[in-house]
Parts: C-alpha cells; structure tokens; sequence
C-alpha cells in the first residue's frame, strides 16, 4: 500500500492565474495587508490556522502549520489552536482573534455572529487599524476558500507549484 505524498499529488485544476489573471491582484492586496505591522504574524497565522480547521481545509492547516513552525512557534501551542477555548497558550489578544473568526465562520441561528459584546471585546485588544487587519486576515481566507475546497492545491507546495499544470 502506498502513501501519498506531496510528490505524487494532484490537484483537481490548473493554476487559476492564466485563466484568472485578476487574482493575483487582489491576492496580492490581501497580502499586503495582514502583513502591514499592526498585529503579529504569528496572530494571523493562529487565526487562519483555526479557519482551515473549521473549514476542513487540509491546504490551509499544512500551509498555516507550517507558517506557525518556521515562526518558532511551540508544537504545543499549534495543537492547542485546535483547543483554544480552554487551552492556556494564548493571549487574550489572540483568543480574541481566535473568537472572531469562529464567530464569523460559524452560523448562529439565534442570533449575531459578531454580537456587541465580542466587538467590544475586540476592541479592548486592537486599535481600528489592526481591527481591520484583522477582518482582512478573515476576509484573506475567505477570499481563498472556494480555491481551496474545489481546486484542491497541493498541500504543503508553494504558490504556483501547488495546482496541476
């Protein structure tokens, strides 16, 4: 029995760019943003991690994993992301942000999903602009989701090298 690995996988389509040209644009923009200093790395890195998760996104999981290590960040810490709720790695800054995007990515069918308690929560931790870094690392994972879920890039593969050719 064989075992898959990255060397041997495919993707289910080709790379969006040649047909999509647009996408790198507004990739690129994103990008830009969550990169732009007003909240860590590694809080982007936890927060996407946690969407791939809730997603089910093998792509996004490898990729932020992988993200989390080369930061330095503890095997412990990565697990917990997982966890959060009740796990003791984190700070309340990036349990926030770990409660954001469960709250925008989850249902709630009795009510808001960011209610006004949660923003005000929010707030307490990051100014309007990482506020809005913030949205947009959610935004960053949601602009790739349809790409991640239906394409099927190969995990753990680089920009480009990750699609079928």
């Amino acid at each position: 029995m064989s075992t898959p690995t990255t060397t041997n996988l495919r993707s289910r389509m080709p790379n969006p760019l040649p047909f999509v040209p647009e996408m790198a644009v507004v990739g690129e923009g994103l990008h830009k943003v969550i990169k732009n200093g007003s909240i860590p790395q590694v809080t982007i890195h936890l927060l996407q991690l946690r969407a791939g998760q809730m997603l089910g996104s093998t792509y996004f999981t490898i990729r932020e994993t992988g993200n989390l290590r080369q930061a330095g960040e503890s095997e412990a810490r990565i697990t917990a992301v997982a966890t959060w709720r009740d796990a003791t790695y984190f700070t309340e800054a990036e349990q926030v942000a770990l409660e954001l995007v469960e709250a925008v990515l989850s249902p709630n069918p009795s009510g808001e999903r960011v209610p006004d308690e949660l923003y005000a929560k929010a707030s307490a931790h990051y100014d309007d602009k990482a506020l809005w870094t913030l949205i947009m690392a959610i935004a960053h994972i949601g602009f790739f989701t349809p790409a991640a879920l239906i394409a099927k890039p190969i995990p753990g593969m680089p920009p480009g090298q990750n699609y079928s050719e």
